[in-house]
């Protein structure tokens, strides 16, 4: 229980010494008190919280799934497996409610941080009213450290000027290693160290998933060889299995052929394992497939072998991700900590991600930039070896999506039902749980968690941090179950609510209407007054089989009103499922970092993101730069965009000024002056004239030196939406993924003066011309 140490008003003040001194320290009458650093009330645990990312219900081992999980079924063995455990159906909206311990959008993230408004739930700024757990802990004395996945940074904040006031290094977080987006590339990700953007290692082994590991055991092992009477918050959140689905070639062979008799069949034996378990009631009903995805039967047999694989692929990452997890375990058993540490495993922060289409992809990009027509059967089959590799940035089809949510209904996106809010929990404290391998049943939210290890720290929460009044957490702790495996359920009332997709729970009842469909992402979702609700009771419909709507229509009604007064108090209303009006920040009301049509950078600019640089898409620009080349030559990248996944590149290749773009890694167009940059200064220039006449269109580039034209040629298709979610725009070098496939040197990294590079966007910008909705869906496919 909270302890009357800490106190309700953070930081607590400072308590001068008030009692008598002398000229002379050595005449004192008195020795004064010592200087005693800050601690939590004795007893309070480490603790040791992992969130993995995508990955649904019925997808680990520990919950019934297909995929081996042996550190999260070792955690539920001896801890305590929550069946019915909530979180928001969406990455940032399930991250910002579980470090603040409330609603998400009473935190102002209803929905990802690319979609801000001004509108008080959506603004993805988390107000001051709502310090975050870590902020809590740290100032109560505990050492504090992320490791891993962030997206919570408003976008015009996440460039390299800041401001950092929303990132993990200022948020209470004493140490962040990891990546502040939706996503990145497992193999060459977009690293940030507090708030400075890294390199991974120049390793072809290298795997972000096993340095995050590496990076998580060395930080507890320092903190615990130099301060062991100090506990640690470390937030483990690697980021895995979202897409792109990147694991090592001999952990994908261990499930070859494992998945060739389809979703169909994966989901029938899962729920046969989870009755066997106990994780879902022994009269469950299995729900239906919904009829936008195929039977597995019914899929042409030149795609089955395709599909397959991208399963093979998945379960493989899960695996992969799920063993470096059990190496931070072990270090704290290696340490003697383990029993006394509280481990909150929660395996996902939303059902499994369908976004990957009806087919899979195998570049993510070319599904929003109107490639998607390029990955044909023929193109897959070629292809296979390379799934889950560095040249493919790889996700997997619906079916599985659905299949990795089993039994519920939906997935990842649809925050109506339990396929897309549900997900498997463990708490593994073998100090302060009695029953090693329990299941508990009581209905509980990722708004819970933080009032838990609040109780279990014995720390008061705050009423006022650095004199801002809090708004109370709304989560309710957990702590009442660990030894009372029958207690009545307190936490009795949520609402749940994505894009319209929405529902309440109310004692065992659902009410719950789905909006939109999550692969459907171009599809509008009509009025919100003609949803069609349905009515679950849950006490006896385990997984939201029967709706009872038409049986109980005053039942329905209640729970409706339920839904409006809960979504009034925090911050739901106005329900928003627009497109043009979020995905431009104009008219959305969101600031951005750059402004104007030119931008001038400097050499040492790595991976600007394409949100805080001009936006060279659909539009005539040009590039300039101040070079000198030695009498060596010159060589390497002058500014690069984007990565293997798409982007472009103007750069010096063997001597001779070059532009080269890169469409969705699938179509490539250099244009090359014909003889070596000669000594000197030099004032280059390329321009990229486009079509015209809509959006991806074609565009002739020509190249200057000294204002004479050296060369012209053509590019026949362009990027509409965008290149990458996390590579960037780097001046002097190409960081991560290249845009170009044969650069001289490592990253391309310029040899020769560079002095400054201008971007100038064009007079034609057909932007205005995207379509809203898919960059909508654009943004949702990386959330």
């Amino acid at each position: 229980m909270p302890s009357d140490q800490t106190s309700p008003s953070l930081p607590t003040p400072d308590q001068s010494y008030q009692g008598p001194l002398s000229e002379d320290a050595r005449t004192l009458a008195q020795a004064l008190p010592p200087i005693t650093p800050k601690r939590p009330p004795a007893g309070a645990p480490n603790i040791l919280m992992i969130l993995l990312d995508d990955v649904g219900f019925g997808a680990s081992g520990a919950f019934g799934g297909p995929v081996h999980t042996p550190t999260a079924e070792r955690l539920a063995g001896a801890g305590l497996s929550y069946t019915r455990f909530h979180t928001t159906a969406l990455c940032s909206p399930t991250r910002a409610a579980l470090l603040t311990g409330r609603n998400h959008h009473a935190v102002g993230m209803g929905h990802i941080t690319e979609t801000a408004t001004p509108s008080p739930g959506y603004t993805s700024q988390r107000p001051d009213s709502a310090t975050p757990l870590p902020e809590i802990l740290r100032l109560n004395g505990y050492n504090t450290a992320q490791f891993g996945k962030c997206h919570e940074v408003p976008v015009w904040e996440t460039g390299p000027t800041g401001p950092f006031d929303h990132w993990p290094a200022f948020s209470g977080f004493e140490r962040f290693y990891g990546f502040i987006g939706g996503e990145t590339n497992q193999w060459q990700p977009a690293l940030v160290d507090g708030v400075t953007a890294i390199d991974p290692p120049d390793d072809p082994d290298y795997h972000l998933m096993s340095d995050l590991a590496d990076k998580t055991i060395d930080y507890i092992r320092r903190q615990q060889a130099l301060t062991p009477d100090k506990p640690f918050f470390a937030y483990f959140a690697p980021g895995a299995t979202h897409a792109p689905h990147h694991v090592p070639k001999d952990w994908i062979s261990k499930y070859r052929g494992q998945f060739d008799h389809g979703w169909d069949a994966v989901r029938e034996a899962t729920f046969q394992r989870q009755k066997e378990l106990g994780v879902v009631a022994a009269d469950a009903l299995l729900t239906p497939r919904p009829a936008e995805i195929p039977a597995w039967d019914d899929v042409a047999d030149e795609w089955k072998p395709i599909l397959s694989r991208q399963m093979e692929v998945y379960a493989a990452f899960l695996e992969y991700a799920d063993h470096h997890t059990g190496r931070v375990v072990d270090a704290l058993e290696e340490l003697g900590i383990l029993d006394e540490t509280l481990i909150v495993h929660m395996i996902g922060d939303n059902g499994a991600s369908a976004e990957g289409g009806l087919n899979g992809s195998f570049m993510t990009t070319t599904a929003a930039n109107g490639g998607g027509e390029y990955e044909t059967p023929e193109f897959w089959t070629d292809r296979l070896d390379q799934i889950g590799g560095p040249h493919a940035y790889n996700h997997y089809a619906v079916g599985w999506a659905h299949a990795m949510c089993t039994p519920y209904q939906w997935t990842e996106q649809v925050a109506s039902h339990y396929g897309g809010t549900r997900n498997g929990a463990i708490v593994h404290w073998p100090n302060g749980i009695e029953e090693p391998g329990g299941l508990r049943h009581q209905w509980h939210h990722v708004i819970d968690i933080a009032p838990t290890v609040l109780e279990l720290a014995g720390i008061t929460e705050p009423s006022t941090v650095n004199g801002v009044t809090q708004m109370p957490m709304h989560g309710t702790s957990m702590a009442y179950t660990f030894n009372e495996p029958d207690a009545p359920e307190r936490h009795r009332t949520q609402y749940f609510e994505l894009m319209g997709n929405r529902a309440i729970y109310d004692d065992g009842w659902t009410a719950v209407t789905k909006h939109r469909t999550p692969w459907d992402l171009l599809a509008k979702g009509g009025d919100f007054d003609e949803d069609v609700w349905e009515l679950y009771d849950t006490t006896t419909d385990w997984t939201q089989a029967r709706d009872l709507s038409a049986q109980y229509p005053g039942k329905l009604a209640e729970l409706q009103m339920k839904f409006i007064i809960e979504a009034t108090r925090f911050n739901v209303f106005p329900l928003d499922d627009r497109s043009a009006e979020r995905m431009n920040p104009e008219l959305a009301g969101r600031p951005t970092l750059v402004r104007g049509d030119t931008l001038r950078l400097y050499p040492g600019t790595d991976r600007l993101n394409e949100n805080v640089v001009i936006n060279t898409k659909n539009t005539s620009y040009s590039v300039t730069a101040a070079i000198g080349v030695p009498e060596s030559g010159a060589e390497g990248v002058i500014v690069a965009q984007g990565g293997r996944t798409g982007g472009w590149v103007f750069m010096v290749d063997r001597g001779r000024l070059a532009f080269h773009y890169n469409y969705c890694g699938l179509e490539r167009f250099t244009v090359t002056a014909p003889g070596a940059l000669p000594t000197g200064a030099h004032r280059v220039h390329a321009e990229l004239r486009y079509d015209g006449g809509g959006t991806g269109k074609g565009a002739d580039v020509v190249l200057f030196v000294d204002g004479g034209e050296v060369a012209r040629g053509r590019v026949e298709r362009t990027h509409p939406l965008y290149f990458s979610f996390d590579e960037g725009l780097d001046v002097g070098r190409d960081t991560a993924m290249p845009v170009y496939e044969d650069y001289d040197a490592p990253h391309g990294t310029f040899v020769g003066a560079l002095h400054w590079v201008q971007i100038e966007l064009g007079k034609d910008d057909h932007n205005h011309l995207v379509d809203p909705d898919a960059q909508l869906a654009a943004a949702l496919r990386h959330q």
